[in-house]
């Protein structure tokens, strides 16, 4: 019998680990299909078809058919071949099956953990919300699609930055949950401490950050200024005119957009180093792997940000920017749980 527990519990956690990766990959192919502008492709939801790609030329010519009928084909690409066009169509495909076979991957095994009854409840209760959010991560998906096929020649950038949060907020309670299991312990995420504020503080200017870098992405707010440290030849941006209070809240200016992105960097960067001398000056030992760590990552993702920005925006920077600032995130929540009790 307890050979058989011990089986049980090594594929719950074994799951755990191959949904985390799979929405890892998700991630990465979702930025890639935002980055060559492929995510409105598929002109339709299509939740119970379109599990196959097309398979005929006719059946090719009548998404083409669709795609021509929405803004980004007739004022941006009405030049593009039905060849060029099954490259954008694939991005969006890939991206759709992924997220089937996630949600499959993590319907029908939590079934199968939920009904053997031995895996503690408190562990299938929060993989149970993560199943919700991804199950209304689809919505999401859609809603966000829906915004660039009327009027618009891509996708609302706030629409965009929700569909990325949540991607975000699924990835960080699979890892949570991965983490506690693995200790077997069960480590709330929120308690009310004054010294948990930090990491709290730290993980929402981290996901305050990746949010404005979906502004920056979806509004192509990184075409505006190319150079660093000053945008151009000043440290705020010269086409951005402030007359009253609300004019800082413009998140549709592009080089608002872009200043304040920049800026969380440095706010975030200055953060982690004060942080740091405190680690070091009370030399918390169990703090210190999980900090050089987060220090390495940071830099990296600094280093990606200046490189992507200066090379005009190379799609394979641009990604693995994107990539750094999810790993920047999990190392934050790494930090964290390696400080609590």
């Amino acid at each position: 019998m307890q050979i058989n527990d011990k089986k049980i519990n090594s594929l719950f956690y074994y799951w755990l680990i191959t949904s985390f990766i799979m929405v890892f990959i998700m991630i990465v192919v979702g930025g890639l299909t935002r980055l060559t502008n492929s995510g409105l492709s598929i002109t339709e939801w299509e939740l119970f078809t379109g599990i196959l790609p097309p398979t005929s030329f006719e059946t090719w010519k009548e998404y083409f058919s669709l795609y021509k009928e929405i803004p980004q084909y007739y004022l941006l690409n009405e030049e593009m071949t039905l060849e060029e066009f099954k490259i954008i169509f694939y991005w969006e495909y890939i991206h759709r099956i992924l997220g089937r076979l996630i949600g499959l991957f993590f319907l029908i095994p939590l079934i199968y953990f939920y009904f053997k009854n031995k895996i503690n409840k408190k562990y299938l209760l929060s993989s149970s919300i993560v199943l919700f959010l991804i199950i209304t991560q689809g919505i999401v998906g859609w809603y966000m699609v829906e915004s660039g096929l009327v009027n618009k020649v891509s996708v609302s950038h706030y629409r965009l930055s929700l569909h990325l949060s949540m991607a975000l907020i699924i990835i960080s309670l699979l890892f949570w949950n991965i983490l506690n299991f693995k200790e077997q312990k069960n480590k709330a995420f929120y308690e009310n401490k004054k010294k948990n504020y930090f990491y709290y503080f730290l993980i929402f200017l981290i996901l305050l950050q990746i949010i404005f870098g979906a502004f920056v992405s979806g509004l192509d707010a990184g075409k505006i200024y190319q150079t660093w440290p000053l945008m151009n030849l000043n440290y705020f941006p010269d086409d951005v005119k402030i007359y009253h209070f609300n004019d800082f809240s413009n998140f549709e200016n592009h080089g608002l957009v872009q200043f304040y992105h920049r800026n969380l960097a440095y706010i975030i960067t200055l953060s982690l180093i004060i942080y740091g001398i405190y680690i070091f000056k009370n030399n918390i030992h169990k703090l210190k792997k999980p900090f050089y760590l987060i220090l390495f990552i940071l830099f990296i993702q600094i280093f990606l940000g200046i490189t992507t920005l200066l090379s005009g925006l190379n799609i394979y920077l641009a990604s693995a920017h994107q990539v750094c600032s999810v790993l920047l995130m999990l190392c934050a929540i790494n930090l964290y749980y390696c400080y609590i009790k």
